[in-house]
């Protein structure tokens, strides 16, 4: 089977330029070049996919060089792990050397060295991924695929490549769900038997890897499908019992998108809602399980305190500016999983009513203004610029001259208990 026709079609030229110059290059040192994995799987299935992978059954590092020179690139060097990558204008290449791997014990990161194209096929995670193209001139688009990973993607199925392979990385049951939903595939039979015995291989794993799998599932376009999935097959349980994938969760992400949420924050706010249902303990185990960035971990820290303010919304009397002091401390993605995971109506409103008007909201006077009128920088003119916000959103200022009268009758008050 030949894919050229594929490849020159669903890559735009700049990216098709470079492929073609690696390969030529590969050729003229006597190295065999391919393009590997989730690109080719992609082509085959007539989806978008710009991440390019090369295998060349030889010195990937040295190729990579020599494509850096040719196209002014930066080249970024790995020769622990023969790999290399190479950046030319806005294309990021990564060039890998053909290897087998073996793994020293289940969960551990591999030991590799030198092999074939058909070694480095196998050391893949899934059939589907196990499908490489060859790139240079006179072979251009020869499809090498010995497991048959094409018939898979035909019958759309998930196919491990031998039994072990979840014990030898047991991430791979993250990314088995992961394409599973997102392809709209499903496990093969005996893949999914496998994954089921071995889920428990998963507490081997160090959490920073599965943390990887878990940021990489948030950024799918449905991630409560993966997270569904992953309860059904007791990947979710394996993190913490009471972490939800049912149509709870389904629920609160999709309001979340309707919602048009920062993109730039989607994902916190994703996380956040998976974790709501944890108690303190359990939410402690998990974020030390997984190490989160400073600003996620963060987030999640504030879940269990958000849980214990949020009853106070639920007084009938609660003044706006009371609302605005109490969520102001709390980042703005812990207030808006809140939003959608309470049950309350009262306090779902109180917190849209936080997040899409109280913290936006501003006195006419700012901080030069009392500055101007004998408030010296510091801590109390910070306070007083909240107090004034306060005041309007409860209605005791409406005007400038009503923020001025307000001011300079706590400024006269100060003074005097001076």
């Amino acid at each position: 089977m030949n894919i050229a026709r594929l490849i020159e079609t669903q890559l735009p030229s700049q990216y098709l330029k470079l492929i073609k110059l690696a390969g030529n290059l590969a050729s003229q040192i006597g190295q065999n070049p391919y393009l590997v994995g989730g690109v080719v799987r992609d082509m085959l299935l007539g989806r978008p996919n710009l991440d390019l992978d090369i295998v060349v059954e030889g010195d990937a590092v040295g190729l990579a060089e020599r494509l850096g020179q040719s196209v002014n690139g930066k080249v970024v060097v790995h020769s622990r792990f023969g790999t290399a990558s190479v950046k030319s204008d806005s294309i990021s290449l990564d060039i890998v050397t053909a290897r087998s791997e073996k793994y020293p014990r289940p969960g551990a990161l591999p030991a590799v060295k030198p092999g074939s194209i058909e070694d480095d096929l196998f050391r893949r995670d899934f059939t589907i991924n196990a499908i490489a193209a060859r790139i240079d001139a006179r072979r251009f688009g020869d499809v090498v695929d010995p497991y048959r990973g094409k018939r898979d993607l035909e019958g759309k199925l998930i196919r491990t490549l031998h039994d072990k392979s979840f014990i030898d990385d047991p991430t791979r049951i993250w990314r088995a769900v992961r394409y599973e939903q997102r392809l709209e595939f499903r496990l093969e039979e005996e893949a999914e038997r496998l994954l089921r015995r071995d889920v428990v291989m998963m507490d081997r794993v160090s959490g920073d890897r599965i943390r990887h799998e878990i940021e990489r599932i948030l950024r799918e376009e449905r991630p409560e499908k993966s997270f569904s999935r992953a309860e059904e097959l007791g990947a979710l349980r394996q993190l913490d019992p009471a972490l939800p994938g049912n149509s709870w969760l389904a629920g609160r992400f999709g309001m979340v998108r309707e919602a048009v949420v920062d993109l730039r924050s989607l994902n916190r706010v994703y996380l956040a809602l998976l974790v709501w249902k944890l108690d303190e303990e359990s939410l402690d185990r998990f974020m030390q399980r997984l190490r989160f960035g400073r600003e996620t971990a963060r987030t999640l820290r504030e879940i269990a305190e958000l849980k214990r303010v949020l009853p106070v919304l639920d007084q009938r009397h609660f003044a706006p500016g009371q609302t605005y002091e109490l969520l102001e401390p709390f980042t703005i993605q812990s207030v808006t999983a809140a939003m959608f995971a309470v049950e309350s109506v009262t306090v779902r409103n109180r917190l849209r009513a936080f997040l899409f008007e109280y913290r936006r909201a501003r006195p006419q006077l700012d901080g030069d203004d009392l500055r101007r009128m004998g408030i010296p920088a510091g801590p109390d003119l910070g306070l007083l610029l909240r107090e004034l916000k306060k005041a309007r959103l409860d209605g005791r200022v409406s005007t400038r001259e009503d923020e001025v009268e307000l001011v300079r009758g706590w400024f006269n008050r100060s003074r005097h208990e001076r």
